[in-house]
């Protein structure tokens, strides 16, 4: 196995505007690659270690999925359960229909939650969330928030589309009612500490934050990355945890999650985090057909979308290495999450540069295929 190939293409992203990245992949429940490069901060003085923290963004999704089919497992929720079952407010929801608002004519279900098939849109300055901030001096929680978001017309009729949007913070509240839990709780009960993730969470901790990476915004013009704020936009008050995007981690501990999900939902220590069933309904195509023709404008040549993640569909044309079924999804400043059961092998790859529209195009494809090869698989 000649590592030389992945480190090589991994050094040569400086050159294209990626300040430092780290890249790990997990193979039979041990890390076959690992590689990191490049700095940790503007100033270009301090290396990226793998003791550096990130903001995961939407590789948080992957954790509240996982976690709502924990639910699952023990028959505390079904996919096709009302979420009003859980959020009362959820129920008489609205539907945009030009400039009108009609009655739903749909339950929105936990499915279309996952599936983004919810009708939700990713508007961070609805009039709801906007009030419910100043209403609470910017201290309201998962829960408030969530109820306060009911309040906006749905884009559409549950199920009829897809659109990339708050439905996965949705499903955080829904955890927190079902487990009688905050969601940090919940996750730390029954994912980080089983799994051994001791720097992950909601929290941005005096550690989290001495060691966070600087993060920087992509200019696809010139190919470049400028430092910019250190701060989540998705953490919208300061009690709010989301499951859409709001994590903090390190790469070490991100592979334990990802080492236990492509062994089938077992940790190297025999942690049963989730059934191999609940993995397969996962990583099973859930788009409809108007639903598929939306995913397909995020570019993720090959691919569908299943219940929280991408799912691969299709291989010949598309190109992809990897085999049929292998899942995962990535996040805002260029996370990256493969999870491969077949081989049980996962990847993760990840950088701080948000708004950099190459890193999904062509540099989370390259790290797939170089690895696939770089394994001979």
């Amino acid at each position: 196995m000649s590592k030389k190939i992945l480190e090589n293409y991994l050094n040569s992203l400086e050159q294209y505007g990626i300040p430092g990245c780290d890249c790990a992949v997990i193979y039979n429940h041990e890390v076959v690659f690992r590689h990191t490069t490049g700095y940790a901060d503007s100033e270009r003085e301090k290396p990226l270690t793998d003791e550096n923290t990130y903001w995961l963004y939407s590789a948080t999704k992957l954790l509240t999925c996982t976690a709502v089919m924990q639910l699952v497992d023990k028959g505390l929720i079904s996919l096709d359960s009302h979420v009003s079952d859980f959020l009362p407010e959820y129920k008489n929801l609205k539907v945009k229909t030009g400039k009108k608002t009609v009655p739903a004519k749909n339950q929105m279900t936990i499915r279309h939650l996952l599936s983004m098939q919810s009708g939700l849109n990713y508007d961070l300055d609805a009039p709801s969330i906007i009030r419910i901030k100043k209403d609470t001096n910017n201290e309201a929680t998962t829960r408030q928030v969530i109820k306060a978001l009911a309040e906006e017309p749905l884009d559409f009729e549950p199920g009829t589309r897809f659109q990339y949007s708050l439905s996965h913070d949705v499903l955080g509240a829904v955890i927190e009612v079902v487990s009688g839990k905050r969601l940090g709780e919940y996750f730390n009960d029954h994912i980080f500490e089983p799994l051994g993730m001791k720097n992950t969470g909601f929290e941005l901790t005096p550690e989290r934050k001495a060691n966070m990476s600087d993060q920087f915004e992509f200019n696809m013009n010139t190919m470049t990355s400028e430092p910019v704020p250190n701060r989540n936009r998705y953490v919208l008050t300061n009690n709010y945890e989301s499951g859409g995007a709001g994590l903090i981690s390190t790469v070490n501990d991100y592979l334990l999650f990802l080492d236990a999900m492509c062994h089938g939902g077992v940790s190297k220590d025999g942690y049963r985090l989730l059934s191999m069933e609940s993995i397969n309904l996962m990583r099973q195509d859930q788009m409809n057909e108007n639903s598929k023709r939306d995913f397909d404008s995020f570019g993720r040549n090959g691919y569908s979308y299943g219940l929280g993640v991408r799912t691969l569909i299709e291989k010949e044309k598309s190109g992809v290495r990897s085999p049929l079924g292998e899942f995962g999804w990535d996040g805002a400043a260029g996370a990256y999450a493969l999870i491969d059961v077949t081989n049980n092998l996962a990847i993760f790859y990840i950088q701080h540069v948000l708004n950099c529209g190459y890193v999904y195009h062509v540099i989370h494809p390259r790290v797939r295929d170089l690895t696939y090869e770089m394994l001979g698989l």
